[in-house]
């Protein structure tokens, strides 16, 4: 069977999220709730609304939203009649969810699948009473927040549900819906949530037993650690404290009395007291932080009065985002002492849970990649720090050590054997893991491989005859090393002729640019002969990728802004994930894109808007994209925004883009050739317009200073300047006049603050 419709019950926050998801594979969705009074769809039309936002948008493009009719439980009920799938993500009450699977027994066709989104109900006690064909037909889908971008999917079969019906869900929310399936047994909390939440609370135990401050322990409770860095008191102003407080009760009332997550999840009577202030985080404005009159305010844990929050540098935590995390557990610093107290507590909880919840760690490791964002597994980071060393300093804290833990000592928890990666089963074997056909996850791969040449922050590989370039350090922050292994890799593909060159990652992000750090340091050497080799350099290797005589794709995640996204624009093609996020922000710390950039931005709204014969209006589409910084949040609206080419597409699964790009190498039929012919410019006719717009939307308030005198760069580039219309300029003049508005920017003061600030604040000063 195929899921060709769906209904989603419930619209709240996971309901429409399901919802959006399900609309951004291309598939009909019904959205339905309650019927109000006045409007009887407000509900589910508040939920879609939720959707459109445009700091988190749910959906990946206006298209997708047409895939979403709204309506209530009363009136479009008979739409379920024609539903393959349908997701109740209603209230967490027992009595309601199965008032509603009564309705649903007899209002769906008898092949239609049923699923709740809960993780607090068993499914025995939802399905209790509900006849045999319907308890065949049932399992739980339970999505993590928010649906779109969030990989993880938790699928829990009950005792009669029907392996046929596990079979198409796992088939359609992996290949369809773009999710990261983890089976997972009927018990408490499910993987994700179990260990997540319960980290959570270790940190925020911590930090208020050793007395730091808000801002320190997030500034360790976050990248340091493998784990985004909103940190532990950011995370629960972003959730919300009293939802976050709802959730860690949610799992006391289900989780047996003996278990290690009840002493973690005590109350603190500072947050209690948070609460009943109104103090609940982002959504009110004020939490653990806030924004006042002259920045970003933290809460002093002690006064309960809010402070200024200058930001953290600890050397500490940047070392350890450099080494590892086993720098961290190794100081006796109080620092250290805070790293060790959650991550032995949290990664000795995770191995009390096998074998309840599985057999081997892969599945709680996917969980806490897929569903928590963490870079890796509970038992991954037990691995890196040391099987042993990790039981000996538990049992030197009297501390339990759980019996797989035991297990492990004198070895570890996943080993490469015979070019494959394989993990430790609970009877001591070793089992392979095995992906579905067409996943392919580098950051697994690599473990069974040698790069071919490496430096700290790049690495290529031979992959089967395809040279695989791979950036890997904080931020993938493009600098010298992380070209010239692009480079390398270019030059080793034409001489050993290898089939193609495939630039891809795992990681959160592609790149979020040019390293700034080593911009800076040019700045402070005064070499500015040295920042125009390395400009000129980068601009000459992509140039060479966009000319080679052979395959090249371009296969991002993430991110892909600045000279990460000038990378990407020079692939023949690219392959990237439907969240990627694409578009050059130079202008915002006072630079233009110094790789192509500007070029490429020209040249693709000249071939989106075939204005060959005249430029004028492509020039003016690059300036305002390239002036303001524009970025695309999905592949859809970067193609609109010129932004990808007729060849570029995406996959919905981050998981398959890899796969995808090899059979793009293998049969080469998509890739298009780089044609940038010689263009008569516009000249000083339009660079004048343009001057006299930004001056003007100056006077209305509208810019800051420096933004005209950044934009008139830009202005300069795309039109050629002063020169007279008509002047004909050739790729490399583009790339000639992108690296002197660099270097004259970067000699002005006000860059140099934007520059300054953006290093040391995280943002750039607006002048």
């Amino acid at each position: 069977m195929s899921i060709n419709k769906v209904a989603v019950i419930g619209a709240g926050t996971m309901g429409a999220g399901i919802a959006g998801q399900v609309a951004n594979a291309g598939v009909e969705v019904w959205l339905l709730d309650l019927p109000s009074e006045d409007n009887p769809n407000a509900l589910a039309e508040r939920g879609l609304d939720r959707l459109r936002d445009p700091n988190q948008p749910g959906l990946i493009s206006k298209q997708a939203e047409a895939f979403i009719q709204t309506g209530n439980t009363r009136d479009n009920f008979n739409e379920i009649s024609s539903c393959d799938w349908i997701a109740e993500a209603v209230v967490e009450r027992l009595d309601i969810k199965k008032d509603l699977y009564k309705r649903l027994n007899e209002a769906c066709h008898d092949q239609a699948i049923i699923t709740s989104n809960t993780s607090t109900i068993p499914i025995r006690l939802l399905v209790e009473n509900m006849p045999l064909a319907f308890r065949k037909r049932f399992a739980i889908t339970h999505f993590f927040n928010p649906v779109r971008f969030m990989r993880l999917l938790e699928l829990v079969r009950g005792e009669d549900t029907d392996p046929a019906i596990m079979d198409i869900l796992d088939r359609f929310c992996e290949q369809q819906l773009g999710k990261g399936v983890v089976p997972c047994l009927d018990t408490p909390g499910f993987l994700g949530n179990r260990v997540g939440v319960f980290s959570i609370q270790c940190a925020l135990h911590a930090a208020f037993e050793l007395g730091l401050k808000p801002q320190e322990a997030d500034a360790l409770f976050g990248r340091p650690m493998g784990i985004p860095k909103t940190g532990v008191f950011g995370l629960y102003d972003l959730i919300g404290i009293d939802l976050m407080s709802d959730v860690v009760q949610s799992l006391v009332n289900i989780l047996p009395p003996g278990d290690a997550f009840h002493v973690e999840a005590a109350k603190i009577p500072l947050m209690t007291r948070m609460i009943a202030n109104g103090q609940t985080g982002n959504k009110q404005g004020k939490g653990f932080y806030r924004d006042g009159e002259n920045g970003r305010q933290v809460l002093d844990l002690e006064e309960e009065t809010y402070q200024s929050a200058p930001r953290l540098n600890l050397r500490i935590a940047e070392k350890a985002e450099n080494e590892g995390v086993k720098h961290l557990v190794d100081d006796d610093s109080i620092y250290g002492r805070f790293a060790w107290r959650v991550l032995s507590r949290t990664l000795s909880y995770a191995a009390s849970l096998v074998p309840e919840v599985g057999d081997d760690p892969v599945g709680i490791d996917d969980a806490m990649k897929l569903g928590y964002n963490w870079i890796k597994g509970p038992f991954e980071l037990i691995d890196e720090i040391g099987v042993d060393y990790f039981i000996d300093r538990l049992q030197k804290d009297d501390m339990a050590v759980p019996e797989f833990l035991a297990q492990a000592q004198g070895s570890s928890f996943y080993r490469v054997h015979g070019n494959q990666l394989q993990s430790r089963r609970t009877d001591n074997h070793w089992r392979g893991i095995k992906r579905a056909e067409g996943i392919i996850r580098f950051s697994e791969k690599r473990l069974t491989m040698t790069p071919e040449n490496s430096r700290d922050v790049a690495s290529w590989y031979d992959l089967d005859g395809i040279a695989l370039l791979e950036f890997h350090c904080k931020a993938n922050a493009l600098d010298a090393d992380s070209m010239a292994m692009l480079s390398d890799a270019i030059e080793s593909v034409e001489q050993k002729g290898m089939r193609g060159l495939i630039v891809h990652n795992d990681a959160q992000h592609f790149s979020c640019g040019v390293n700034l750090q080593g911009v800076r340091d040019f700045i402070r050497r005064d070499d500015l002969d040295g920042l125009d080799k390395f400009l000129a350099d980068f601009q000459n290797i992509v140039h060479r990728m966009a000319h080679a005589p052979f395959p090249v794709v371009a296969a991002p995640v993430g991110m892909s802004i600045g000279g990460g996204f000038e990378v990407v624009l020079h692939a023949k093609q690219v392959i990237c994930h439907a969240n990627s996020v694409t578009g050059l922000v130079e202008s915002l710390v006072g630079v233009v894109p110094g790789g192509g950039g500007c070029k490429e931005t020209l040249y693709r709204w000249i071939e989106l808007l075939k204005c060959e014969e005249d430029i004028s209006k492509a020039c003016w589409k690059a300036f305002m994209n390239l002036g303001y910084g524009k970025t695309a949040t999905s592949p859809i609206i970067a193609k609109q925004q010129a932004m990808l080419r007729r060849n570029d597409r995406f996959m919905i699964n981050r998981d398959r883009i890899l796969s995808e790009a090899i059979a793009a190498i293998k049969n080469p039929v998509e890739q298009v050739a780089f044609v940038r012919p010689e263009l008569a410019l516009p000249g000083k006719p339009v660079f004048e317009e343009m001057c006299s717009w930004l001056q003007e939307s100056r006077d209305r308030g509208l810019f800051m200073p420096h933004d005209v005198t950044v934009g008139s760069e830009m202005a300069r580039i795309v039109t050629g300047g002063d020169v007279e219309a008509g002047t004909v300029c050739s790729e490399q003049g583009f790339f000639d006049a992108e690296r002197r508005s660099f270097l004259t920017l970067v000699q002005t003061d006000a860059t140099r603050e934007r520059i300054e600030t953006m290093l040391e604040n995280g943002s750039p000063v607006r002048n």
